[in-house]
């Protein structure tokens, strides 16, 4: 069983979301909220396996909640819903460690495939992506950084990449180092997200 906690100030659309996880019986929605701090304290309480959390909340920035939650749980699964795809706020979120988006609206079999990807460890952004993110240069990758970025994508750890690959970890860092740099990245969520929104890897 999967707890989902929903952070939205429109009721309606907590009460929608809840209505489509209901539809499975893997998910429960485990706690709901309207506002930053709610989101806070409910997360502090119910400690859930994703939240669902809307950027625009009344009493501040979803992307605070973001910072704030992970300072309480660094591997916190956080799904960011929204109104407007492509929105600056959605890469803010993303740079925080939002492990992906729904756009408000979004077909039952989309939200339930991103909740699969974003539970497995992965990063789930909607296609089709930004055209211009998309082709930005990617050529100086090498075959073996595409095929250790596709694994990072995927949510592997240097160790499990290795093993795929049959290589050593200290090769596999070598290689996430390389990516990072390559893709002007900080972090492997960063270059995940870059990956996709590149389309240097198909979901």
């Amino acid at each position: 069983m999967t707890n989902v906690l929903i952070v939205d100030d429109h009721p309606i659309t907590r009460t929608g979301l809840g209505a489509i996880l209901q539809t499975q019986s893997s998910y429960h929605v485990c706690g709901e909220g309207g506002t930053v701090q709610e989101a806070l304290a409910l997360f502090d309480r119910l400690r859930p396996d994703i939240t669902l959390l809307d950027l625009k909340l009344p009493d501040g920035h979803g992307v605070d909640a973001i910072r704030k939650i992970r300072q309480l749980d660094p591997s916190a699964k956080i799904l960011v819903i929204t109104t407007y795809e492509g929105d600056e706020d959605i890469h803010q979120a993303l740079r925080e460690g939002a492990r992906g988006y729904l756009v408000k609206g979004a077909s039952h079999e989309t939200i339930f495939r991103a909740l699969r990807r974003v539970e497995e460890g992965a990063i789930f952004l909607p296609q089709p992506v930004n055209s211009t993110l998309r082709n930005r240069s990617s050529e100086n990758l090498t075959p073996r950084e595409r095929q250790v970025l596709s694994l990072i994508v995927a949510g592997k750890s240097n160790r499990e990449i290795g093993d795929l690959l049959n290589i050593k970890e200290v090769s596999v860092k070598a290689h996430v180092t390389l990516i990072l740099s390559r893709l002007q990245v900080t972090d492997r969520t960063q270059a995940a997200v870059a990956a996709i929104k590149r389309g240097l890897v198909h979901l």
